[in-house]
């Protein structure tokens, strides 16, 4: 069963897919993801993709996301994400990606594409900057792009199939380790390795990952002797809906507050400002707890008028009314869950780990971008930039190894 390519990616979320598609279409890439391909994070992302609106927007964008991140933010990286997100855009809307536009309708791209679209604001921003796709950003996008991959002749996607360690030759990364569900072990030979993963939610009891996200990439790394980096930067996200079922905790975006949500303690008076950082807001949010005794807080998205609800919220609108809680007039009880990992393997501006041949990119990857705690939607965008320089990174050499 061993097979052999030029590429191995780890991973079906937006970085893995994304670096797929910015690879060269003559490199045979076998891709391959524990559950099936649409169980993965990315397609869970509500809010929005940040991206630079103009050259004037430049300086607050970049102090937004160092002072949310405490200014451990590596700045060089913080800069790349930033200068590289119209181009990602652009190729985003080039897959089919549909952004909620200002007017609704469709027209000619231009220099000054972005005015045609509708931005929603997050925590911690100080202008609206995030493009977004209802409250399914996340799917919109990911979705595509696993269309897009589907599409390639280049490609392979195996599901069901995990990564028990990596193959390791004259000190350089040679491949992987595989397992598919029926326990089956073999190899997947490549020049190249990505791994793209996801984070840690799967080792914590209340999550908004999927279960299956247990840090495996930064475990197998660790062994190896892998540079790892800030592994205590954990991010628990202020707003999933409160429930005492087991299992993953259902997020109620960012985005709300950003169009007007208000935090309410028992006695409905409102205890923060909402759109503070979400280390901060989450912060708050359990001091407001331990003060009333109780095991959430509310939130009230009342002061929002329904057409925005039903409009840019219509997933959350049903999700909470299958839970019996109608959001254009009922509060809802929110506490913090665990939701994103901002340490891991240690990566350069290229995305290559301490060991050569080897490169990693999303959120089981660590280039710094959200040095102490992660903007709101910088996410996806941070994934996909960083993926795709990986790809150019690893085709660049290629090429060159192929000319010596």
């Amino acid at each position: 069963m061993d097979r052999k390519a030029d590429v191995v990616i780890v991973g079906t979320g937006a970085a893995g897919l994304f670096a797929a598609l910015s690879l060269p279409r003559d490199k045979k890439i076998i891709i391959i993801t524990k559950k099936d391909a649409e169980s993965s994070d990315s397609f869970l992302a509500q809010g929005g993709i940040c991206v630079l609106r103009d050259e004037a927007d430049y300086e607050s964008y970049f102090e937004d996301t160092m002072r949310a991140g405490h200014y451990e933010n590596r700045k060089e990286s913080v800069e790349i994400m930033i200068r590289s997100s119209r181009e990602i855009i652009r190729e985003l809307i080039g897959y089919g990606v549909q952004f909620a536009r200002r007017n609704g309708t469709e027209k000619e791209q231009t220099d000054n594409f972005l005015d045609d679209y509708a931005f929603t604001r997050e925590g911690a921003h100080s202008r609206p900057r995030i493009l977004f796709h209802e409250d399914v950003t996340g799917k919109e996008i990911t979705g595509k792009l696993l269309e897009q991959v589907r599409l390639l002749e280049n490609a392979t996607v195996m599901e069901y199939t995990s990564m028990t360690d990596i193959i390791v030759e004259d000190g350089q990364c040679a491949g992987i380790v595989a397992e598919n569900m029926d326990g089956d072990r073999f190899l997947i030979r490549a020049p190249y390795t990505i791994l793209a993963s996801g984070g840690i939610g799967g080792l914590y009891e209340h999550s908004t990952n999927y279960p299956h996200l247990t840090g495996d990439a930064v475990r197998i790394a660790k062994k190896h002797g892998i540079r790892l980096e800030n592994l205590d930067y954990v991010q628990i996200h202020p707003t999933t809906l409160y429930s005492d079922k087991p299992g993953r905790r259902f997020l109620i975006s960012e985005s709300v507050r950003g169009e007007g949500a208000v935090l309410l303690d028992k006695n409905g008076k409102r205890f923060t400002d909402e759109l503070q950082p979400r280390d901060v807001v989450t912060e708050a949010i359990r001091k407001q707890m331990e003060k009333d005794g109780t095991d959430h807080v509310w939130l009230s998205m009342t002061g929002i008028d329904r057409e925005t609800i039903l409009k840019h919220f219509p997933n959350i609108y049903e999700h909470c009314l299958e839970e019996g809680y109608d959001v254009t007039k009922d509060w809802i009880p929110v506490v913090p869950a665990q939701h994103y990992f901002m340490g891991g393997i240690w990566v350069d501006r290229d995305s290559r780990t301490s060991m050569e041949r080897l490169f990693a990119v999303g959120e089981t990857s660590c280039n710094g971008v959200h040095g102490a705690n992660r903007l709101a939607s910088n996410s996806l965008l941070e994934s996909m930039v960083f993926a795709k320089r990986a790809a150019v990174t690893i085709a660049a050499e290629q090429k060159e190894k192929k000319h010596e």
